[in-house]
């Protein structure tokens, strides 16, 4: 039951972080999350970058879900 990221609510830490890092790609243990590159022109937020879960390498550990300001994740069910 992997995390999930709801792209309506992921700025991608827009504001909060570097671009290309984020909270959650920094805090995951099996740093299986990592950013995609968005165009700010037509993607929610204007934001520039937006988190991906492998869903084959998450351990379910939910840290990432305690981390996200935005409440993006969740767990699947």
């Amino acid at each position: 039951m992997p995390a999930v990221v709801d792209l309506e609510k992921c700025n991608g830490c827009k504001g909060i972080k570097e671009k290309g890092t984020s909270n959650c790609v920094e805090e995951c243990p099996v740093e299986c999350i990592s950013l995609v590159e968005d165009d700010p022109s037509n993607a929610p937020h204007g934001r520039e970058q937006h988190a991906v879960i492998n869903a084959e390498e998450c351990t379910d550990c939910e840290v990432c879900i305690d981390v996200c300001e935005q409440g993006a994740l969740s767990m699947t069910e």
